[in-house]
């Protein structure tokens, strides 16, 4: 089999560890918020790799960066540094809180290096007895060990024998029971300030305010997890810069490289000194080609006219929503920030969301879920009106379709 050739789908059941069950189209090409498959069939792309491709497909400036760096350094050890890492480290820096930066390949990498750090730095300033993480009920924080149990969801962690300990879960936006719970053994907290996974529910502000201040009275780290929330997907660069709190540490990836895989840890100059030489490390984790990539995303989505963009296509997608569902009532609420958005079904519709994302899929349109309840759309930051209309209208006839079942 060479390149070019077309793949059938019963190949992925014949050569792949079956994790996941795709759909049976496969995707040839992409350009924008379209994508093609081996057939010539064209859909709209309202799920943009799970809120990774914040450009569209193949957007000139991170085609423009990945080959002007393929033609200079692929890859080094972190014996040594390189230009793109030092220069994407800095940008980093200046568009948000933090002073250090730690390069990883995955949301998941970097919410575990935010995890170590946090517990390093509790042994090292307060003994090894102040240990516990405190995690809520339907977060997501990744799929290795550490950060799967973090995760509030049993379902992705149960089955694979003993987990790492002293890890606590809590309801969200229940600020009393976090206060009940907190003692001067609490190591960190960490949270979404928008659950993705979790059905796209944003946290009050005033559970975030408290959030902050419990962390300060009990000496504890506050975690942002802005693998989803963050470079730009709710009108900020980071989700946080719209709630008045600011954390210790902060995890990001997803659309940090526009498609190509990379993750950050954030954090303060203080906190990044606990990580000495040899506590930590990652054999592709700042990357020149992943970080070449991802200083041009930064570059383009920091720009005031993304970000101002973002709330402007919210706008568009909401509208769109609510007129549909004022046809099917299908919806209790249209949920979300920015280009984070879920449409929560109502009782009459109760756990069909799959069923949606499929006819959805049939009409040309990849819409995501959040659960059995919710439909998410995570589309390009810069998805023109056009695109956002015609995908509108698709799941119109997709949802037309499912009422007249």
């Amino acid at each position: 089999m060479t390149a070019g050739h077309k793949v059938e789908r019963k190949l992925f059941d014949e050569v792949m560890v079956p994790c996941y069950a795709p759909m049976t189209m496969i995707p040839d090409r992409g350009q924008g918020s379209r994508i093609w498959d081996q057939d010539d069939r064209e859909y709209i792309d309202f799920a943009g790799g799970i809120a990774v491709s914040c450009l569209g497909h193949c957007h000139p400036v991170m085609v423009n960066a990945l080959k002007e760096q393929a033609d200079k350094l692929w890859h080094l050890s972190n014996v040594m540094t390189n230009a793109p890492a030092l220069r994407l480290a800095k940008k980093l820096t200046e568009v948000s809180f933090a002073e250090r930066v730690f390069f990883a390949n995955s949301g998941a990498e970097a919410n575990e290096a935010a995890l170590k750090l946090a517990r390093r730095w509790a042994v090292e300033e307060h003994g090894p007895e102040k240990s516990e993480i405190i995690a809520f009920a339907q977060g997501f924080h990744g799929r290795t060990f550490f950060t799967v149990t973090v995760g509030g969801q049993a379902a992705y962690s149960d089955g694979f024998g003993p987990k790492p300990g002293n890890v606590t879960h809590l309801p969200y936006n229940d600020l009393e029971a976090l206060a009940a719970a907190m003692s001067d053994k609490t190591c960190a907290i960490m949270m979404e300030p928008l659950q993705g996974e979790g059905g796209i529910v944003t946290a009050d502000s005033a559970f975030l305010q408290g959030v902050r201040e419990l962390c300060d009275k009990h000496h504890a780290l506050l975690i942002f997890d802005e693998v989803q929330t963050g470079n730009g997907r709710t009108g900020t660069f980071y989700a946080y810069e719209q709630t008045g709190v600011t954390p210790d540490i902060l995890s990001t990836a997803k659309s940090l490289g526009g498609g190509f895989p990379i993750g950050a840890m954030l954090t303060t100059k203080a906190l990044a000194a606990h990580m000495k030489v040899g506590t930590h490390g990652s054999t592709y984790g700042g990357n020149p080609l992943a970080c070449a990539v991802a200083e041009a995303v930064v570059e383009e989505v920091s720009k005031p006219e993304v970000l101002a963009g973002v709330k402007e296509r919210e706008g568009w997608f909401r509208d769109g929503l609510e007129a549909l569902n004022a046809k099917y009532n299908m919806f209790s609420e249209i949920r979300g920030k920015g280009l984070l958005i879920g449409a929560a079904l109502n009782d009459k519709w109760n756990g069909r969301a799959r069923d949606v994302l499929l006819a959805a899929g049939d009409e040309g349109l990849l819409l995501l879920v959040a659960g059995a309840n919710v439909v998410r759309m995570t589309p390009s930051l810069v998805i023109t009106k056009e695109e956002v209309e015609e995908g509108l209208a698709r799941l119109d006839r997709a949802l037309a379709k499912l009422a007249a079942a």
